[in-house]
């Protein structure tokens, strides 16, 4: 009796010894749950970090907007959710990765301090951001509403008031300017400053053109639909000018698009459209051979970046007010040929030099 419950005794010892031993092999579905429950551990604490770092640039922005702008904000309850505690979403303001040249650019044209006392050059950057999306915000409060409908809706009410007045094309016409001279390029290199008022001017006196030339038209054609898109093209581009013409005020263009638009001005002042457009591409699309990508492949600067000059970068990338005030000299272009055409049809800028040989011109 007593071997038999020690050979019970050593069975059961054998057997609670092999269910403690490590086993030799795996199954599959064993080492798949042990994947899944790691990557499940990694994405939660990335959540948590991501939240932690979203946490801390609310904050930062917070302190770095005045109350006024906050105040003024289309979303004010973001930041008074996430103070209460809730869960909501904010922008990832580490993306917006631009250089410090463009960022002190887009403050200064928006009219802002380049930097606040004890700013680094991160904050400044969020802070840039954060105007740029309180005024992307304050223009989709109009409901969805485009500038072009704006502009038409500008040219009605105009329309309107001259006719409650009586003043159908009977008012006193102002007294024309003296003709200012033909621009020297050579300024550009010897004193850029003196061309600042010269270009403001020719471009100012050339939209004031374009305006009278839409309040010149008979009444029949003012109100058709293709005269209220001229007129609402012509109000829109004033409009999209206006930042152009502060700049040129405020002298603050940079060389290169200086130099261009100059060139744009010169041009068009001659009736040499066709070269007036070769600049306007210049200064737009640039005429680098290469794509930027080609030459910044990684994250380092190579040998073949140096080879890219200044007038070579597309401005028209830049920022939507760059955008628009570049289309609106493309647009002041079209009208001046229309109305000063050249002597040689061959300096006509694209399809319009088709369009005034049917016409005969």
């Amino acid at each position: 009796m007593d071997a038999l419950r020690a050979e019970i005794n050593s069975k059961r010892k054998a057997l609670q010894d092999e269910s403690v031993r490590p086993n030799k092999y795996m199954r599959r579905g064993d080492i798949e749950r042990m994947k899944e429950e790691a990557k499940a551990r990694e994405q939660k604490e990335r959540e948590e970090a991501q939240q932690r770092e979203e946490a801390k640039a609310l904050v930062r922005k917070e302190k770095l907007i005045p109350s006024r702008s906050a105040t003024n904000s289309p979303h004010p309850g973001i930041v008074e959710g996430n103070r209460s505690g809730s869960e909501i979403p904010v922008p990832e303001f580490s993306l917006f990765n631009i250089s410090n040249e463009e960022t002190i650019r887009r403050l200064r044209a928006k009219g802002q301090p380049i930097r606040l006392f004890g700013e680094s050059d991160k904050d400044r950057r969020l802070r840039l951001r954060a105007l740029e999306l309180i005024e992307e915000k304050g223009h989709e409060r109009q409901g969805g509403q485009n500038d072009f409908k704006k502009a038409l809706e500008d040219v009605e009410n105009v329309e309107k008031e001259l006719q409650k007045k009586n003043n159908k094309g009977k008012r006193k016409d102002d007294p024309e300017q003296p003709a200012a001279g033909i621009i020297d390029l050579g300024l550009i290199k010897t004193d850029p400053d003196k061309l600042y008022p010269l270009i403001y001017y020719a471009l100012k006196r050339t939209l004031k053109e374009w305006g009278d030339a839409m309040d010149e038209r008979p009444e029949h054609i003012k109100r058709t639909t293709q005269g209220k898109l001229a007129a609402a093209t012509q109000v829109q581009s004033a409009e999209y000018l206006k930042p152009l013409f502060k700049t040129l005020r405020s002298r603050s263009l940079p060389d290169d698009m200086l130099a261009r638009i100059a060139e744009i001005v010169y041009y068009m002042q001659k009736r040499q459209y066709q070269r007036a457009n070769d600049s306007y591409l210049r200064l737009s699309i640039g005429n680098a051979p290469w794509p930027i990508g080609v030459t910044m492949v990684g994250i380092h600067e190579r040998s073949a970046r140096e080879k890219i000059s200044a007038d070579q970068v597309a401005h028209v990338l830049n920022d939507e007010v760059s955008r628009k005030y570049i289309q609106s000299l493309k647009r002041l272009l079209t009208f001046s040929q229309t109305k000063y055409p050249p002597e040689d049809v061959s300096q006509l800028m694209g399809g319009d030099l088709v369009y005034m040989l049917v016409l005969g011109m």
